[in-house]
């Protein structure tokens, strides 16, 4: 499953538009779309796995298509009869509903995919008013359990309950949506836009806009749910990127970060002689101990800024605490592995108190300086984990640092990354190594874009988005599957009768 999110490059060129738009209602909303042009720096960020291999694979591009309800004020009166569609009218839902004229235009969905959407619907309408709410969607996920787990169910039932304000979402609004969403087409914005025309669907007029369904982002700012565990195989496989510097505070940055690394390798000599556990251990819990700083100071300030400009912060701040745990959880790990004497533990003492006020100070004054600043830490940092990981796989056997490979992994790491009762050392790194590229995608991503900006690892538009495609494929599957058994039904009766 993949969580998307637009964001904005910080340096990209935009063109802010305004028009108003007709709503399904007949009213009129002002919309705002952003028009990027001449800054080709946007591409798809993905779930648990960031492009970052050039300037232009920075942040997020999600191509949003915004649906029109209705074009023109000509329209309107159509659109009001789809509204005033009462329960009589969706008591039967299916073909004969099929065959109504207040029936939406459909893109992408079947006539046969279509019946059968409309009569999973009418199934779940309890009070058969037209609406779906939040425990009628929770009916309609668990009906589906071959593709959504209790807890998606769970969270997706929450989610759109939060996202909602508790209402519910017609019928025929919720259909199109699925339409919408099955075409990969993002049903986040409002508005319809030409396939060439990028935009941002996270910002208008300084305030979040609403998905089609009524969904907005208040969800974003007590809502989160990533866990770092249950890593693929496929997930754990990490690219080595780098993102090159185009600004001079990007440039900034990456001097900053080779300087702080030439200087940390040569007093403690990690280029000198092999590598041992001792030597990667006594690295890897004093670099830990330090980056969990940036993610907490960052979810500090911005939550003061919350709590000052009396704004929302788009759940930005849950992201960088989860971020600053995370690393936590990396140090917690290796400290089963080796206990820190009292010299080691007064130089994090001093190490922290020097980088928290510098870095604090640092994110006051330019918050796109320091997520660059983090980005490219940890770019370092999944370097050095790649090395350690090759140099246990290729360790001699019998010598101590390929016991790593079967010494089991400690307690606490494999109840977090949801290693196994048989997980190993080697799994831990992997699995650190998987942290700290999210950590280091996601903070180029983020570096320099408005303040406003969604959460882009938990958008509530988007994680409902993906809900809705993967409800109508296991609808597709399942109608092809119908129709592959009838055929074959149909083959053999014919072949009985022949004979």
């Amino acid at each position: 499953m993949t969580l998307e999110a637009t964001l904005l490059r910080h340096g990209s060129r935009l063109l802010l538009t305004s028009k108003r738009r007709p709503l399904i209602n007949g009213s009129t909303k002002s919309c705002v779309s952003w028009t990027r042009f001449a800054a080709p720096s946007l591409t798809t960020i993905k779930h648990h796995r960031f492009n970052s291999s050039n300037s232009n694979n920075i942040v997020g591009n999600l191509p949003a298509l915004h649906h029109h309800y209705s074009h023109h004020d000509s329209n309107n009166n159509n659109n009001n009869h789809r509204r005033s569609i009462h329960s009589s009218n969706i008591t039967n839902l299916g073909k004969s509903a099929i065959a109504s004229p207040t029936l939406p235009n459909l893109r992408a969905l079947t006539p046969t995919v279509r019946d059968a959407i409309l009569s999973d619907l009418n199934q779940v309408d309890v009070d058969k008013n037209g609406i779906i709410d939040s425990e009628e969607l929770k009916i309609l996920l668990s009906k589906h359990a071959t593709s959504f787990t209790d807890d998606e169910v769970v969270e997706l039932t929450e989610l759109f309950y939060a996202s909602t304000g508790g209402h519910g979402v017609e019928v025929m609004r919720f259909l199109e949506a699925l339409d919408a969403a099955i075409a990969e087409k993002s049903t986040s914005g409002g508005g319809e836009m030409s396939e060439d025309e990028k935009i941002s669907p996270l910002v208008e007029e300084g305030k979040f806009k609403t998905h089609p369904l009524g969904i907005g982002t208040c969800a974003s700012e007590y809502m989160f749910s990533k866990t770092h565990g249950k890593y693929t195989p496929e997930q754990l496989e990490i690219e080595l990127t780098h993102v090159p510097p185009v600004t001079t505070l990007d440039k900034g940055a990456l001097f900053a970060v080779k300087c702080f690394r030439f200087g940390f390798d040569q007093a403690t000599g990690w280029n000198r002689g092999s590598m041992t556990p001792e030597k990667i251990l006594n690295r890897a819990i004093f670099l830990e101990t330090v980056a969990a700083i940036p993610g907490m100071v960052a979810a500090i300030i911005r939550h003061f800024r919350s709590l000052r400009n009396m704004t929302r912060d788009g759940g930005m701040l849950n992201m960088f605490l989860e971020e600053a745990n995370n690393e936590r959880m990396h140090l917690l790990t290796f400290i089963r592995l080796k206990d820190p004497g009292m010299i080691f533990r007064a130089a994090v003492i001093g190490a922290q108190g020097v980088f928290a006020t510098g870095f604090g100070l640092a994110y006051v004054a330019s918050p796109a300086f320091c997520h660059r600043f983090v980005g490219y830490i940890e770019e370092e940092a999944v370097l050095t984990y790649t090395k350690i990981i090759k140099a246990i796989e290729e360790a001699e056997e019998g010598s101590e640092l390929a016991q790593w490979k079967a010494h089991p992994a400690p307690k606490i790491a494999k109840g977090y990354w949801h290693l196994g009762e048989n997980g190993t050392v080697l799994d831990v790194m992997k699995a650190v190594r998987a942290d700290e590229a999210e950590h280091r995608d996601v903070n180029h991503a983020v570096s320099g874009v408005p303040d406003d900006t969604v959460n882009p690892l938990y958008d509530p538009r988007e994680r409902l988005d993906s809900m809705l495609a993967k409800y109508v494929r296991d609808i597709m599957e399942r109608e092809q599957q119908e129709k592959g058994d009838k055929k074959a039904t149909s083959t053999s009766t014919r072949a009985v009768t022949t004979d």
